[in-house]
């Protein structure tokens, strides 16, 4: 428990997730009340969605706005201005010779024999690309400085060609981030109303293409982040909620606004880490050594993993191309991003992925989504094409009647009639074609889950699996008999975990410098962690953790690992055991290590964490929910069972045989026959394979 733990904080704290299909919020407050609340999302103005959520859970609660004193945030908006490419006109400043820098790239391809692919188009095309004559050298040097002269007229050229963001990125400003800083100030002064970015500012390390694509990325979504938080603000502030906004950054911790505004790149992975740090916690609380994290939502299916207690943070991840990815073969289909990521993988198969037949007569899932306008044709908003929710619904799996508590209404014939159009062409019956998109959508989920284990050097069968996501626990237990994972865990509160992960995340910083000396400097090496260990404590306050992490690789290899530095004065001692455990890591993961001569370092990071106030003992050791009368429906499985269906709170301590359908309030969890399900004493259920 952290040392500034108090089970009972002053006022309320409100976690608000945007997804593609709902906006869920849930609340805590200072007696230990919780109150969830699931709606659809507003995707002509997510902000607007999450301001009347927040009113209304609010006033469920009997809670006036000003008792808010943590307004905890979740949010897509960076990752869908990329994926929708509705970033603005972006520029980039660069040094003479280097205009093509986003062009030229890697030599990395997706998919190896596909003829037709094509790289993406840079966010800031060839025109929108300015050089200026100036250089800095690998050791510091300036040959020349830029003109002052030179930047004001590219700044000219800047206004009269429209253009409202800009990148600043000098070759090797790593070394010499002064310079670099004063171009874009001098653009400031320029261009106001002109989003700037410096490369050194939002990624100060060397390779000039990773850098320049992390400072192009950052300023393209520079504006439509920043508008978004500024008009989500106002909307809490005239519904009388004063509380700071934090939101939730892609390395799993929270950040303030203005902070974020800066730094959007930040919080491209926002919404699935916050997720992720839920399952870290909870893995955290009962002890689980090894856990994957299953979230599937409305429009895709995410897995990571969790070891010891700590997610993997990826250093570099790509985004756009479709998805949003952080290793494997896929690589090379987006734009690089270099920010802490919890390493999550990612497939287009969500509860409103849309159900096909291509030409050769072949069942497809996704990645297209009919998301929450119109959404599934079972929502009865007018969508006609079938989805996953609609498969589901004709199985039997979700209620025929209604979801999200009654919020939404459930139309099972017009589910059937956008599955028939499917099954026609497949020449079977629509549960037939339900059951096999179902079965469909669980291959395509392996991956997700292969990536973060078996990629990674990891056995899936050594972990458990916590499922949760409002789709989530319906396809949890038979993804994880796929994997060959012998035990399910669905958490309270599942199709809201993402927002219950915002009540319990740390406030999160991070710094970074380059640092290619040697190890023996291990003075120099004290000293530039206690720098940047400095940095962090102001921003965050006395209580502030910081952890040391070192990038570490073998000479003469591109990619590096990421190791965290153990606690105690920093001695030749302690540098000696940080290298080995650079090679046990690289063993697991690579299946070789080396030897000490061959470790150099790359990057100096360090971590600051300010611990959250809640534990989430405090979220998931409450009443279960309202019992309810247990009722029997029809679902497909091999073949149409008489399945019973009850609410969490009838399901005991001990197990019991499926198949069975649990509804909570904002998920339905599936126990499919061959599997046992009891409640545990943290209100999870616990679903078991049988050994037959």
């Amino acid at each position: 428990m952290p040392p500034n733990h108090d089970p009972r904080p002053a006022g309320w704290r409100v976690g608000a997730d945007i997804g593609g299909t709902f906006t869920d919020v849930i609340a805590l407050g200072p007696a230990g009340e919780v109150v969830p609340m699931k709606v659809l999302s507003t995707p002509l103005d997510y902000g607007a969605g999450v301001v009347a959520a927040t009113k209304s859970v609010l006033s469920s609660a009997a809670a006036e706005p000003a008792a808010v004193t943590a307004m905890l945030h979740g949010t897509t908006v960076a990752t869908n201005t990329i994926l929708s490419m509705s970033g603005v006109r972006t520029a980039v400043v660069t040094t003479s010779g280097f205009r093509d820098v986003l062009e030229l790239g890697r030599l990395r391809r997706p998919v190896l024999y596909d003829l037709s692919w094509s790289k993406p188009e840079p966010l800031a095309r060839r025109r929108n690309r300015y050089e200026v004559g100036q250089r800095i050298t690998a050791d510091g040097r300036l040959e020349p400085p830029a003109s002052e002269d030179e930047v004001r007229a590219v700044a000219v050229r800047l206004r009269r060609d429209g253009i409202q963001a800009v990148a600043v990125c000098l070759i090797n400003s790593y070394v010499r981030p002064d310079e670099e800083r004063r171009v874009a100030e001098l653009l400031r002064a320029e261009l106001p109303g002109v989003y700037v970015t410096a490369s050194v500012d939002v990624s100060p390390q060397a390779h000039e293409f990773e850098r320049t694509s992390t400072a192009t990325v950052n300023a393209y979504i520079g504006p439509a982040v920043y508008g978004y938080l500024t008009r989500l603000e106002a909307g809490l502030r005239a519904a009388k909620v004063s509380a700071p906004l934090l939101v939730m950054q892609s390395s799993g911790g929270l950040l303030d606004a203005a902070s974020v505004a800066q730094r959007p790149v930040q919080i491209i992975e926002s919404g699935p880490a916050a997720g992720v740090t839920a399952v870290q916690k909870l893995a955290q609380l009962m002890g689980l050594p090894t856990v994957v994290a299953f979230d599937m939502g409305g429009t895709t299916a995410k897995a990571s993993l969790i070891e010891g207690g700590e997610p993997f943070v990826a250093a570099e991840y790509e985004v756009g191309g479709g998805m949003n990815i952080a290793r494997g073969l896929g690589s090379g289909a987006g734009y690089p991003v270099r920010a802490p990521s919890i390493d999550i993988a990612e497939v287009g198969s969500g509860g409103g992925s849309i159900i096909s037949v291509d030409a050769a007569g072949a069942l497809h899932v996704g990645p297209a989504s009919a998301g929450s306008r119109p959404g599934p044709a079972c929502y009865g908003q007018g969508g006609e094409l079938p989805t996953l929710t609609d498969a589901n619904v004709t199985l039997g799996y979700l209620s025929p009647q209604a979801l999200a508590g009654g919020r939404v209404a459930i139309h099972p014939d017009l589910a059937a009639k956008a599955l028939s159009s499917v099954a026609e062409r497949l020449g079977g019956d629509v549960p037939g074609t339900a059951r096999g998109a179902y079965q469909v959508a669980v291959s395509s989920m392996t991956t997700a889950v292969k990536a973060v284990t078996s990629e990674r050097g990891r056995d899936p069968r050594e972990a458990t699996m916590v499922a949760f996501g409002g789709a989530g626990p319906l396809y949890a237990a038979a993804l994880a008999r796929e994997l060959g994972i012998s035990t399910v865990i669905v958490p309270v509160y599942p199709g809201l975990f993402s927002s219950l992960g915002l009540l319990v995340a740390d406030t999160e910083r991070h710094e970074l410098t380059p640092f290619r000396q040697e190890f023996a400097d291990v003075g120099a090496l004290a000293g530039e962690f206690e720098r940047l260990a400095t940095k962090v404590s102001a921003e965050l306050g006395e209580n502030a953790v910081v952890d040391r992490l070192l990038d570490m690789r073998y000479r003469g290899q591109r990619f590096e690992l990421r190791i965290r530095v153990p606690d105690g004065d920093l001695t030749d001692d302690l540098l000696t055991e940080t290298r080995a455990l650079f090679h046990a890591e690289h063993k697991r993961t690579y299946g070789r290590a080396g030897t000490d001569e061959l470790v150099e370092l790359v990057n100096l990071r360090v971590r600051g964490r300010l611990p959250t106030p809640v534990s989430i003992a405090d979220v998931l050791d409450l009443p279960g929910a309202t019992d309810q009368e247990r009722a029997t429906r029809d679902c497909r499985f091999a073949e149409t069972v008489s399945t019973p269906v009850m609410g969490r709170s009838a399901l005991g301590p001990e197990p019991v045989d499926g198949p069975m359908v649990i509804e909570d309030m904002d998920a339905t969890t599936l126990v499919p026959p061959g599997a046992r399900a009891h409640r545990d004493r943290f209100g999870n259920i616990v679903i078991t394979w049988s050994a037959a």
